[in-house]
C-alpha cells in the first residue's frame, strides 16, 4: 500500500502541471484579443478559404483517380470478354488457334477502328480515339493507343506466357539443341536485316544501304515475337519437340542480336544528327551487357534451381510457394529488361529452370487459371496497337514487304536448320515459327519514328508487315506440326531414338 501511494504522487503532480499549462494558455489578455480581433478574423477567413480550395482540389483529384481506375477495370473486362468470344469463334467455327481470334478482335476494338464506339452510360467512351488524349488524366506514351496501365497489364501477361512456355520446355532438349538454336537465330537476323535494307532502297525510302531508314526497316524485319509461336505450340502440345525448343532458343538469340542491331542503328542516327563519329565502344558495351546478362541468368538459375525449389517448398502457408515463384519470375524479367533484354527472356529462363525441378507440375497446375484469364489480354492489346488507317496508306508496297518478311525467316532460319540435323519439314516448321513480328516490330518502329529516322509512311508499312506476319503464323503452324511426321533427318532421328 505504501508503495502504491508513492507511485501515485508523481502522477498527481504531472496531472496538476498539465492543468496549469492549459489554464495559462486559456488566460490570454482580453485587451490583446480585442485589438487584434479584426485582423485575426481576416486571416482566419483567408485560411478557411485556402483550406476549402485545397479540400476541393484533393477531392477532385481523388475522384479523378477513382474514375481512371474504374475506366481501366472496364477496359480490362471488355478486353477479356472480347478475347474469349474471338477465341471461341476461331476455334469452334474456323478450326484455327484461339490466338488468331484474339488478335483480330483486338484490331476491331482498337481506338483506331471501332473501339471509340464502345460506350457505357455514366462512364463514356471506353476506348477513346488516340486524338482525344490525355486519357482522362493518362498521358499517351510512345504512340500507344491504350492507357499505359492497360499496356503494363498486357506485358505482365506476356511474362506469364513465357514463364509457362519455359515450364513446358524440356531443359535437356533445350541444352541439346542450343547450337542449332544459335545457328537458326543468326541466320534469321542476317537475312532479315539485309533484305530489309534492300527493300528500303528499292522502294525509295532510303538513298543507300546505310541510310537510317534502310537500317530501321531491316531492324523491324529482324524482330521476332516468340509469344505468338509459344502460345500456338503450347495449345497443340508441341512446345517440347526438337523444332519447338529450337524456335524458342533461336528467338532468344534473335532478341540478343536484335538489341545489338537496334543499338548500332540508333548510334548511326545519333552520330549523323550530331555530326560526330559512331560510338563503337558504347555499342560494344550494349552487346556485351545483353549477352552477359543472358548467360548470367541462365547459369545462375540452372546452378541453383534445386536449392531455390527446396527453399520454396519450405513455406507451408497456402499459395506461398506459388506466389514466390511468380515473384522470382518477375524479378528475373525486370533484371533482363534493365540490361536491354526483353522481359520475356528472363521469364523464360526461370520457367526453363523450374521445368527440371519437382515444382514443375505444381506450378503448371496453379498457373493455368491466371494463364487463361490474363494471357489473352496480351494478344488483344497487341491487335489494338494496329493503326489500320496508316496501314492502308501503304498497302501495295506493304504487301511486298510482308511477303519478303515471311520469306526471310523461312529461308534465313529454315535453311540453316537443314545443316544442324533437321529435314525440310523441320526447317519449314522452324522458319514459320520465327515469322511473327508482333509487338517487337511495332516497338522498334516507334523508336525509329521518335528518333526521326523513319516517317509515317514507313511506320504504316511496318504495321502492315506486323499484322500479316502475326496472323499468318498461327494459321500455318498448326498443319505444319500436325501433319507429316518427324522434322529430323533419318540419321538424327535414329540417334534420338537410340
Amino acid at each position: 500500500m505504501i508503495h502504491q501511494k508513492g507511485r501515485s504522487l508523481p502522477s498527481i503532480v504531472l496531472a496538476l502541471s498539465f492543468l496549469l499549462i492549459i489554464l495559462s494558455l486559456s488566460a490570454t489578455p482580453i485587451l490583446y484579443a480585442q485589438t487584434t480581433s479584426h485582423d485575426t478574423q481576416q486571416v482566419t477567413e483567408h485560411q478557411n478559404l485556402a483550406h476549402s480550395k485545397e479540400n476541393d482540389s484533393s477531392e477532385h483529384e481523388g475522384s479523378q483517380v477513382l474514375h481512371r481506375v474504374m475506366l481501366i477495370v472496364f477496359q480490362i473486362a471488355i478486353i477479356i470478354i472480347a478475347a474469349k468470344l474471338g477465341a471461341e469463334f476461331t476455334e469452334r467455327v474456323l478450326k484455327q488457334p484461339g490466338v488468331l481470334g484474339e488478335l483480330v478482335v483486338g484490331i476491331l476494338i482498337s481506338p483506331y477502328l471501332f473501339g471509340h464506339l464502345i460506350y457505357i452510360p455514366f462512364v463514356g467512351q471506353i476506348f477513346p480515339s488516340p486524338e482525344s488524349v490525355p486519357w482522362m488524366g493518362f498521358e499517351a506514351h510512345n504512340n500507344l493507343p491504350v492507357p499505359m496501365a492497360v499496356y503494363v497489364i498486357a506485358q505482365i501477361a506476356a511474362v506469364i506466357l513465357l514463364f509457362m512456355a519455359g515450364l513446358e520446355t524440356d531443359l535437356k532438349s533445350f541444352i541439346k539443341y542450343g547450337f542449332a538454336s544459335t545457328v537458326v537465330g543468326i541466320g534469321g537476323v542476317v537475312f532479315s536485316q539485309l533484305f530489309g535494307m534492300w527493300l528500303a532502297v528499292v522502294g525509295g525510302f532510303a538513298k543507300n544501304y546505310l541510310d537510317p531508314a534502310a537500317l530501321f526497316l531491316g531492324a523491324m524485319m529482324v524482330a521476332t515475337s516468340v509469344g505468338i509461336t509459344a502460345r500456338v505450340l503450347s495449345e497443340i502440345h508441341k512446345l517440347d519437340t526438337p523444332e519447338g525448343v529450337t524456335i524458342l532458343g533461336g528467338a532468344v538469340v534473335d532478341d540478343v542480336l536484335g538489341i545489338l542491331t537496334l543499338a548500332i542503328v540508333l548510334g548511326i542516327v545519333k552520330a549523323e544528327k550530331a555530326g560526330t563519329q559512331l560510338d563503337i565502344g558504347g555499342i560494344g558495351s550494349t552487346a556485351l551487357k545483353a549477352i552477359g546478362v543472358w548467360i548470367g541468368l541462365m547459369a545462375f538459375f540452372l546452378i541453383f534451381k534445386d536449392i531455390i525449389a527446396k527453399g520454396l517448398k519450405f513455406f507451408k502457408s497456402p499459395g506461398a510457394a506459388y506466389g514466390l515463384a511468380i515473384a522470382i519470375c518477375f524479378f528475373a524479367s525486370a533484371v533482363a529488361e534493365s540490361f536491354g533484354l526483353a522481359m520475356i527472356i528472363g521469364a523464360y529462363v526461370v520457367g526453363l529452370a523450374f521445368s527440371a525441378t519437382e515444382l514443375k507440375h505444381f506450378l503448371e497446375e496453379h498457373l493455368y487459371g491466371i494463364y487463361h484469364a490474363f494471357v489473352p489480354v496480351f494478344f488483344v492489346v497487341l491487335g489494338m496497337m494496329v493503326n489500320v488507317h496508316k496501314m492502308v496508306a501503304t498497302w501495295k508496297f506493304g504487301l511486298i514487304v510482308s511477303v519478303i518478311a515471311i520469306l526471310t525467316k523461312l529461308l534465313g532460319c529454315g535453311l540453316p536448320a537443314l545443316s544442324v540435323g533437321f529435314n525440310w519439314r523441320g526447317g519449314m516448321r522452324i522458319g514459320m515459327g520465327m515469322v511473327p513480328r508482333g509487338e517487337v516490330a511495332l516497338i522498334v518502329a516507334g523508336v525509329g519514328l521518335t528518333a526521326g529516322a523513319i516517317g509515317q509512311d514507313l511506320f504504316g508499312l511496318s504495321i502492315m508487315m506486323t499484322v500479316i506476319t502475326t496472323l499468318i503464323a498461327p494459321i500455318a503452324l498448326v498443319p505444319l506440326f500436325q501433319k507429316g511426321g518427324s522434322g529430323l533427318k533419318a540419321k538424327k532421328l535414329s540417334s534420338e531414338e537410340a
